[in-house]
């Protein structure tokens, strides 16, 4: 017999339905209210160089002064390497070591090559050298490097480099002007003379610039370079790939609408097997693409079309979970004579064991790939399993309570219509 309609539990039912649709139209549209402008998720994501175009250079080391290159110089040169990127304001930029010699660097965005090498394969031995030539104090002295704008002499605006030493090169440069009063101290880098000025007076306060600056690029470059430390190494490129902005646009063009035919497929799969649980599970699914997406942005992971394969496989996983509760519920309804609520909770506890054994064996999967791997196997890794942590939530918690909400309206209480 048909139940009275459960007029509460109708209207949260109609409320969340609202409060979802508004929610998938902000996420992927964006909404400006006010002086507040919500841009939408895919403004916000941080994509790889496969899907935005960039630059991919493989650099080999070469001792500087004939020693071997040990492992010890190799992490010394990775590190100063992420360092200088770093600096530089480059996005989602890695360096990677490969081999015993080599390290790897992809820069997204950029298509210069030439740009890219001037960023990462200069030395940056910075030194300061006496009127003999003798080495005063290098880089290593150098505890802040910025580009700023000063007047010169003549009242012209200029850029410069501004240096400041540390208390061993405060003292190393202070003995230096003194002893070289009206003389020159040149300023190397990489063994080429960039500035040379006259000392006009002793400089104890550790504090130094860097003259001869084009414009406020050259000048912020050459800050960088020095912020980002020197190298022990000399590098030079074996390899320079560039991905041109079109066909990483295409890539990334191609992915959203491949997720999309997948996740649309998925979704009709629910509803023509599962029919009123197919609803339902599609309502879950939606949530969980929201919160999957909303924690590729919060997590500031970078997104590259192996890490898109890893979430558009954990869209599988969340709807397997569903399948088994569904399965479930169908055969303790089937089986014990039970009411629908009743067959429904019976269902969950029953697929819950089913559910985490199956979801941990993939979770372990995906550490390995995550600790043993690297670069886009690690972006493989982290979507999938971020994917998987959280499908659960939503096909365990989300589903089971939108099935009691459904359920308590009393809308539709046909057992047929839930395809049980």
């Amino acid at each position: 017999m048909k139940q009275k309609v459960n007029a509460k539990n109708t209207i949260g039912l109609v409320i969340f339905v609202a409060l979802l649709a508004f929610c998938v139209y902000v996420l992927f549209n964006g909404i400006t209210v006010g002086i507040y402008d919500i841009g939408k998720v895919g403004d916000h994501m941080h994509y790889g160089l496969d899907l935005t175009g960039g630059v991919n250079v493989v650099m080999q080391a070469e001792s500087t002064d004939g020693s071997a290159i040990t492992s010890d110089k190799m992490t010394s040169t990775v590190a100063a390497l992420k360092n200088r990127v770093d600096s530089l304001g480059v996005s989602e930029a890695t360096v990677t070591q490969q081999g015993d010699n080599r390290i790897r660097v992809q820069i997204p965005s950029i298509q210069d090559q030439q740009e890219a090498l001037d960023m990462i394969g200069k030395t940056a031995q910075l030194q300061f050298k006496d009127p003999s030539g003798n080495v005063i104090l290098t880089g290593d002295h150098v505890s802040s490097a910025k580009a700023v704008s000063q007047k010169n002499s003549s009242g012209v605006e200029e850029y410069v480099v501004s240096l400041k030493f540390d208390e061993e090169g405060t003292k190393l440069f202070a003995d230096a002007t003194k002893k070289y009063l009206n003389q020159t101290i040149s300023i190397v880098l990489d063994d080429e003379t960039i500035s040379a000025p006259t000392v006009n007076a002793t400089i104890t306060n550790g504090e130094a610039v860097i003259e001869g600056m084009k414009n406020s690029d050259e000048a912020g470059k050459l800050a960088n370079l020095i912020s980002g430390g020197s190298l022990p190494v000399k590098l030079s490129a074996v390899e320079v790939t560039t991905i041109g902005p079109t066909l990483g646009a295409n890539s990334l063009n191609q992915s959203i609408y491949a997720s999309g035919i997948g996740v649309l497929a998925v979704l009709i799969f629910m509803l023509v097997f599962y029919r009123g649980l197919g609803v339902i599970a599609d309502l879950a699914l939606i949530i969980y693409v929201m919160l999957d997406l909303i924690l590729m942005v919060v997590m500031n992971v970078t997104l590259t079309l192996p890490g898109i394969a890893g979430m558009i496989l954990s869209v599988g996983m969340a709807v397997d979970a569903n399948v088994i509760i569904f399965e479930r519920i169908k055969e303790e309804a089937r089986e014990g004579g039970r009411s629908l609520l009743s067959s429904v909770n019976a269902g969950f506890k029953n697929a819950m064991r089913t559910i985490i054994d199956s979801n941990v064996t993939t979770l372990i999967a995906g550490f390995v790939l995550f600790f043993m791997g690297s670069g886009s196997a690690q972006g493989f890794a982290v979507t999938l399993v971020v994917g998987i942590i959280l499908s659960m939530l939503t096909a365990i918690v989300f589903t089971k309570q939108i099935i009691k909400l459904v359920l308590g309206a009393h809308l539709v209480d046909s057992a047929a219509f839930y395809g049980v």
